[in-house]
Protein backbone atom coordinates (compact mmCIF):
# COMPACT_ATOMS: atom_id res chain seq x y z
CA UNK A 1 0.00 0.00 0.00
CA UNK A 2 1.33 3.40 -0.83
CA UNK A 3 -0.06 6.32 1.99
CA UNK A 4 -0.04 9.89 0.49
CA UNK A 5 0.61 12.56 2.86
CA UNK A 6 -0.56 15.95 1.84
CA UNK A 7 0.38 18.66 4.27
CA UNK A 8 -0.95 22.31 3.09
CA UNK A 9 0.23 25.69 4.57
CA UNK A 10 -2.88 27.64 3.40
CA UNK A 11 -2.77 31.63 2.64
CA UNK A 12 -4.36 33.17 6.12
CA UNK A 13 -7.30 34.50 3.63
CA UNK A 14 -8.73 31.06 2.95
CA UNK A 15 -11.77 30.31 4.37
CA UNK A 16 -12.68 26.76 6.17
CA UNK A 17 -15.73 26.67 3.56
CA UNK A 18 -12.98 26.97 0.67
CA UNK A 19 -10.86 24.29 2.38
CA UNK A 20 -14.01 21.85 2.94
CA UNK A 21 -14.33 22.80 -1.05
CA UNK A 22 -10.87 21.76 -1.84
CA UNK A 23 -10.82 18.24 0.72
CA UNK A 24 -14.29 16.95 -0.52
CA UNK A 25 -13.12 17.27 -4.21
CA UNK A 26 -10.29 15.03 -3.52
CA UNK A 27 -12.13 12.88 -0.99
CA UNK A 28 -14.59 12.35 -4.24
CA UNK A 29 -11.83 11.01 -6.21
CA UNK A 30 -12.21 7.48 -4.78
CA UNK A 31 -15.61 7.17 -5.91
CA UNK A 32 -14.29 6.70 -9.53
CA UNK A 33 -11.04 5.55 -9.25
CA UNK A 34 -9.66 2.23 -8.70
CA UNK A 35 -7.31 1.65 -6.02
CA UNK A 36 -7.91 4.57 -3.91
CA UNK A 37 -8.40 2.83 -0.73
CA UNK A 38 -9.57 6.06 1.91
CA UNK A 39 -9.09 9.49 1.98
CA UNK A 40 -8.34 10.97 6.10
CA UNK A 41 -8.82 14.45 5.76
CA UNK A 42 -8.04 17.05 9.06
CA UNK A 43 -6.42 19.63 11.18
CA UNK A 44 -2.85 18.78 12.63
CA UNK A 45 -3.99 18.08 16.47
CA UNK A 46 -0.12 17.69 17.96
CA UNK A 47 0.70 19.03 21.14
CA UNK A 48 4.12 19.56 19.96
CA UNK A 49 3.78 23.52 19.26
CA UNK A 50 5.62 24.51 16.35
CA UNK A 51 6.49 20.93 14.85
CA UNK A 52 4.07 21.49 12.01
CA UNK A 53 6.06 24.32 10.91
CA UNK A 54 2.55 25.86 9.87
CA UNK A 55 1.09 23.21 7.57
CA UNK A 56 -1.85 23.08 9.55
CA UNK A 57 -4.11 21.09 7.24
CA UNK A 58 -4.02 18.21 4.98
CA UNK A 59 -4.86 14.56 3.64
CA UNK A 60 -3.32 11.36 3.59
CA UNK A 61 -4.78 9.43 0.93
CA UNK A 62 -4.13 5.57 0.75
CA UNK A 63 -3.80 3.64 -2.42
CA UNK A 64 -3.72 0.26 -3.04
CA UNK A 65 -0.11 0.36 -5.00
CA UNK A 66 1.75 2.91 -6.84
CA UNK A 67 0.04 2.03 -9.47
CA UNK A 68 -3.42 3.44 -8.10
CA UNK A 69 -1.42 6.18 -6.65
CA UNK A 70 0.18 7.26 -10.28
CA UNK A 71 -3.21 7.02 -11.67
CA UNK A 72 -4.53 9.89 -9.09
CA UNK A 73 -1.38 11.73 -10.14
CA UNK A 74 -2.04 12.02 -13.57
CA UNK A 75 -5.94 12.21 -13.25
CA UNK A 76 -7.68 15.57 -14.47
CA UNK A 77 -9.58 16.24 -11.99
CA UNK A 78 -7.13 15.71 -9.03
CA UNK A 79 -4.72 17.55 -11.39
CA UNK A 80 -7.58 20.71 -11.19
CA UNK A 81 -7.84 20.13 -7.83
CA UNK A 82 -4.16 20.49 -7.05
CA UNK A 83 -3.68 23.73 -8.75
CA UNK A 84 -6.22 25.54 -6.47
CA UNK A 85 -4.29 23.50 -3.89
CA UNK A 86 -1.10 25.61 -4.67
CA UNK A 87 -2.93 28.26 -4.87
CA UNK A 88 -4.81 28.76 -2.27
CA UNK A 89 -1.07 27.57 -0.48
CA UNK A 90 1.27 30.09 1.21
CA UNK A 91 3.81 30.74 -1.26
CA UNK A 92 2.37 28.45 -3.62
CA UNK A 93 3.74 24.89 -4.64
CA UNK A 94 6.32 25.67 -0.73
CA UNK A 95 3.14 25.49 1.07
CA UNK A 96 2.54 21.96 0.58
CA UNK A 97 4.41 19.41 1.45
CA UNK A 98 4.03 15.81 0.06
CA UNK A 99 5.44 12.55 1.47
CA UNK A 100 4.96 9.62 -0.01
CA UNK A 101 5.30 6.27 2.20
CA UNK A 102 4.82 2.92 1.18
CA UNK A 103 3.44 0.44 3.96
CA UNK A 104 2.63 -3.59 4.46
CA UNK A 105 -0.68 -2.83 4.88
Amino acid sequence: MIRHCVFIRFKPTISVAYKTELFNEIDALKDRLPGMVAVHIGTNVSPETGMDKGFSDGFIVDFADSFSRDAYLEDPEHRQTGARLVAAAEGGIAGILVYDLETDD
